[in-house]
């Protein structure tokens, strides 16, 4: 055999070599990817909060939206359970859509933004197991203005935003109804009237559905619009200066959300006795959000 022949029955050697070498990492790399894969599937799919033992601490994540309900999970809530075993940290959503999500797909343990009508209303329509666990003190809708100082001063043909998604539009409209500006038909669900369900508009107001998080920044633009209370808070208005304020029914209190697998859980049993008990009500009266409305739980 020639000395090149040689050389080539070894390159070929080499060759086979690299490519038994390279499938082996493969296998290797595609073996650990599927089992980091399997494991992190696991643990993610893996929702239910623990109990404390051995005073540890467990760590809870609640999805809040801008305005005071975050301020009261970090300033009120959030201590009062530390006491009883779970560290609290809250994550902030800028919509009223995401926090509901990600609640269901187990991204946070519970949530504090919406009040029980929208609950109920977006957990039928998108099929989400979430319950309530129990109503907070709640800042109610306000209309606001940057051109009138009253009801009475809305002039004929003012427009008027108000949020665009379901419970909250009708929540607005009972607002308007409330004050007089509007008629709802009789007989609608109070929690889906729409603006096609108004039969009475005596002032001809132009009523504009739009997102409830613009709806604070809308006062440049627009004559009236009604804010939900956690967005008026978080753009710094001032109850006091509503032309009105809801008269809130049980429906439009805040309820502390959690996913369904978790409603048996130490944690959901912890957070329901605590949102009627002595110490949360004490806390809350010595807070910047005693004025509030009260559950009516807290008068049973």
């Amino acid at each position: 055999m020639s000395i090149f022949a040689n050389l080539k029955k070894l390159a070929n050697h080499r060759k086979a070599a690299v490519r038994v070498t390279a499938g082996a990492l493969a296998a290797v790399t595609l073996f650990a990817s599927t089992a980091c894969g399997t494991a992190q599937s696991a643990n993610a799919s893996s929702n239910t909060i623990a109990e404390p033992t051995n005073g540890k601490t467990v760590k809870v994540t609640v999805g809040v939206c801008a305005g005071p309900y975050g301020d009261m999970v970090e300033e009120v809530i959030a201590p009062l359970l530390k006491e009883k075993g779970y560290e609290v940290s809250t994550k902030v959503f800028n919509d009223y859509v995401q926090p509901d999500k990600a609640l269901a797909s187990g991204k946070i343990d519970a949530n504090l933004m919406q009040h029980g009508n929208y609950l109920k209303k977006f957990s039928k329509d998108n099929n989400l197991d979430l319950v309530s666990l129990g109503q907070t003190p709640t800042l109610g809708l306000g209309i606001y203005s940057k051109k009138y100082k009253s009801i009475s001063e809305i002039p004929d043909g003012a427009t008027v935003a108000i949020a665009n998604d379901g419970s909250n539009l009708a929540r607005s409209l009972g607002v308007l109804q409330q004050q007089k500006l509007v008629t709802i038909k009789d007989g609608v669900d109070s929690t889906k009237a729409s603006v096609s369900d108004i039969t009475s508009n005596p002032k001809n107001l132009n009523i504009k559905p739009i997102d409830a998080a613009q709806l604070a920044r809308s006062l440049d633009t627009v004559d009236v619009s009604l804010v939900p209370g956690n967005y008026s808070w978080a753009a710094g208005l001032d109850p006091n200066s509503a032309l009105a304020l809801e008269k809130q029914d049980d429906g439009v209190i805040e309820v502390f959300a959690i996913a369904g697998s978790n409603k048996d859980t130490h944690f959901a049993k912890t957070v329901k006795a605590l949102l009627v008990s002595d110490e949360f009500k004490n806390a809350i009266a010595k807070s910047k959000f005693k004025d509030f409305g009260k559950p009516a739980s807290w008068n049973a």
